[in-house]
């Protein structure tokens, strides 16, 4: 009801700026009696996905809590998974600033943040304190530094130390701000990424007695061929899940608004269309053999049916939570 007072005065600051100034608030709810001034009713909806049980479809996406500070504020607006990260075995600040656009009249954003966070070790203190009764996913990926033909010791180092915590992990090798990442969705590098995850999950698996599904993030921007390997590659690797997709390098639906000539990934209402499509055909390949996670920009009622009629069996928001506010949890837990 008072978001859009809300959004207004936010709006007025760098977008960068206001993300830091509404987590700094958030934080001071986090885990506090004052959570009640936030806190939304929404409906009972559970879903078994990846083997769990989330008790609704609708997730918040990675990037926006990376360092998993506000988990408890965040899920007590209605959201039945959090997927805190993307976070790295290092810290890292990310890349220069500005590195976060606002297109209001698309209701998107170009970020070119990098991974910035506080580094694993930070992420699971924040972890053990948590009391979100929903379900936590921990997205991982490299540090900037590390070569990418040595990209996947940095997900096995945030395997081992998430593990225990996380209700799955996600494997991030779709965003577009990391040079070199995007790379490892392909051919023999996706193969030998693939390979090494699931033998350390079964790993873990023994040490914790506990299993942790794993879902791959894969971006938008792929050809068919490209999308019908990736299937491939998942289910003959034993993967639980995929989350389609990540930002977008593509323009056409921005070209000449404001900040669409800024470098990074795409999100928002731009990417629907795309993001859906993408999950569509991928829904086709896999046939049932493992669930898709779809996010990319659900920012309505009726995007949110589309992403599930596509083929999704989870969703996640971001954008469309940045645009609208908390209200669209309610509005999209209420008639999905």
């Amino acid at each position: 009801m008072f978001y859009p007072f809300i959004r207004k005065a936010l709006f007025q600051l760098d977008p960068e700026r206001a993300h830091e100034f509404t987590f700094s608030q958030l934080r001071r709810l986090n885990g506090r009696s004052l959570q009640f001034l936030i806190r939304q009713s929404v409906p009972d909806k559970p879903t078994i996905c990846m083997g769990l049980t989330f008790k609704n479809p609708l997730g918040l996406a990675a990037g926006l809590d990376k360092d998993g500070e506000c988990i408890d504020a965040l899920g007590s607006m209605g959201f039945g998974s959090i997927e805190v990260g993307t976070v790295t075995p290092k810290p890292q600040p990310g890349n220069d600033k500005p590195r976060l656009f606002r297109i209001v009249a698309a209701e998107g954003l170009i970020n070119r943040m990098g991974f910035n966070n506080h580094g694993v070790d930070n992420l699971v203190e924040n972890l053990k304190k948590t009391h979100f009764d929903g379900i936590i996913g921990v997205n991982i990926g490299k540090n900037k530094a590390t070569p990418v033909e040595q990209g996947k010791d940095d997900y096995l180092i945030c395997m081992d130390k998430v593990y225990p915590y996380a209700g799955y992990i996600a494997i991030n090798i779709s965003s577009p701000n990391t040079p070199g990442l995007r790379s490892l969705q392909y051919g023999a590098a996706l193969d030998d990424l693939l390979m090494a995850i699931k033998k350390k999950q079964i790993e873990l698996e023994k040490r914790h007695a506990k299993y942790v599904p794993i879902a791959v993030k894969i971006a938008p921007d792929l050809s068919e061929e490209e999308l019908i390997q990736i299937a491939d590659s998942l289910v003959r690797h034993n993967i639980d899940g995929v989350i389609a997709t990540n930002t977008t390098l593509d323009r056409k639906l921005v070209q000449g608004l404001i900040n669409s000539d800024q470098s990074g990934g795409l999100s928002g209402r731009p990417l629907q269309y795309s993001s859906t499509e993408v999950i569509r055909r991928l829904s086709k390949e896999l046939n049932g053999k493992l669930p898709i996670i779809g996010v990319g920009g659900i920012d309505s009622v009726v995007a949110a049916r589309e992403k599930i009629e596509a083929g999704s069996s989870l969703i996640q928001i971001y954008s469309g939570f940045i645009f609208k506010g908390p209200g669209l949890v309610k509005d999209i837990l209420t008639h999905i």
